[in-house]
């Protein structure tokens, strides 16, 4: 029988009750019994629903752009004609 490697596993407590940090083994299972899943799997969805929650779902990018590169956006995008604003929605400051 291959022998199991403990470092790709982590000791799992349930709480004594519920909190906004922790649930009761009783709540596990009325979760698993609504999701028709086991216990383990609804620890796995929880976490992965927290994971998308919290962490990036996108690549890396590579930062911020160069000078060059604002350059070379501000050199193809097109020229817009500067205009003057007739009427405002806001009243004019008074200073």
């Amino acid at each position: 029988m291959p022998e199991k490697t403990l470092s790709q596993q982590i000791p799992f407590r349930y709480r004594n009750f519920d909190s906004p940090t922790g649930v009761t083994r009783e709540t596990a299972k009325l979760l698993a019994e609504r999701l028709g899943v086991d216990e383990t799997q609804v620890i796995h969805l929880a976490l992965h629903q927290l994971a998308v929650k919290i962490l990036p779902q996108y690549e890396q990018d590579d930062g911020p752009l160069t000078a060059v590169q604002v350059r070379q956006i501000k050199k193809l995008a097109p020229t817009v004609k500067k205009r003057s604003v007739r009427s405002s929605l806001f009243e004019p400051e008074t200073t």
